[in-house]
């Protein structure tokens, strides 16, 4: 991004307007449409400028492109910050300004009451299979402490700084999560969940919080993105779940954390057909091994039993590139 090219495309109402509403929320082209009372091809155009300057930035889910800003007050690249700080001072200083943009965020209510709406109407039509799935194991309840507190205790009480949720489904991990990192990327491969995460992950600062959609066997960001990664009940679907963990060993950096919620192996076959799990849970011996191979330091376990199935929690930590900082250990098995 340059400047020049930085003025030329906030040089326009409707494209400041844009830019406003994306401090507040991620927004699909039509709901941007929505909001500014536009037709969607004009719309596309001002979003096309915006995108071309570096000020935002389209993503495509499915049949869906969402829109996001690539400024942000809290941003490392000064120009970004500094654009986005002007931004919000012009909306407080320019009373016309102020108040479409105001208007403009009333609309946003109906966005945000829609994306809900989907996301009953979706719940109601998956609930009998998630309750199948969920009368095998223990409540999420424990589980999410359970992992709060080995999180915790792996980050020495402090932030978990850049997170990635892998197959955030729900989004129901990722805003568990929100309050104790830095930023928060929302990684799934289906359109339809990454809506349901969107609906459940709205309220949370824009410039925190980005939803990307992808497949977890090749993670799209550069080494070293994150300082912790987690996978919720995600790796039973991986065909080569050594592979996944390679992947997310690269892009976390040295020292940072990896996670893992997921069943002990069992032998229910069913689930392959009724829930397409490609694994049958995981020993012990099994997930050191692919987190050594991998880069990581296992580092604890936990187990909590429910029903039929199992659920483990398994925390590793990236090793330095050069000398390994943690000395490999047997895991730690508590009850």
């Amino acid at each position: 991004m340059t400047i020049h090219d930085a003025i030329r495309a906030l040089d326009d109402p409707t494209r400041l307007r844009i830019m406003r509403l994306l401090a507040s929320m991620e927004l699909a082209v039509g709901e941007v449409a929505q909001v500014l009372g536009q037709s969607q091809p004009r719309v596309s155009r001002h979003i096309r400028i915006l995108c071309d300057s570096g000020l935002a930035e389209r993503r495509k889910e499915g049949a869906w492109v969402f829109l996001r800003s690539s400024v942000g007050e809290a941003s490392d690249q000064p120009l970004a910050a500094a654009i986005a700080r002007l931004l919000a001072v012009a909306e407080h200083e320019d009373v016309a300004f102020g108040r479409r943009c105001a208007e403009d965020r009333q609309h946003l209510d109906a966005i945000r009451a829609a994306r809900e709406a989907h996301a009953l109407d979706w719940f109601s039509r998956h609930a009998e299979e998630w309750d199948e799935l969920r009368s095998l194991h223990i409540a999420d309840g424990p589980v999410e402490a359970a992992l709060t507190e080995m999180l915790a205790d792996m980050a020495g009480g402090g932030s978990l700084g850049r997170l990635l949720d892998v197959g955030t489904g729900t989004g129901r991990i990722a805003e568990l999560f929100g309050p104790h990192a830095d930023r928060i990327v929302a990684f799934d491969k289906s359109p339809d969940m990454l809506r349901i995460a969107r609906a459940r992950l709205q309220h949370l600062p824009a410039e925190r919080v980005e939803l990307v959609q992808g497949d977890f066997a090749q993670l799209p960001f550069p080494a070293r993105s994150f300082d912790t990664v987690l996978f919720h009940q995600v790796l039973h679907y991986a065909q080569a779940p050594e592979a996944v963990l390679a992947g997310a060993a690269r892009v976390t950096a040295p020292g940072g954390r990896v996670s893992i919620v997921d069943f002990a192996a069992h032998d229910r076959e069913d689930l392959r057909q009724s829930h397409a799990h490609a694994r049958l849970g995981f020993s012990d011996a099994q997930i050191e091994a692919m987190l050594l191979d991998s880069g990581f330091v296992p580092h604890a376990t936990r187990a909590l039993a429910g029903h039929e199935l199992v659920v483990k929690l398994w925390t590793g930590v990236r090793r330095q590139d050069s000398v390994a900082q943690f000395e490999p250990r047997q895991l730690a098995r508590k009850t």
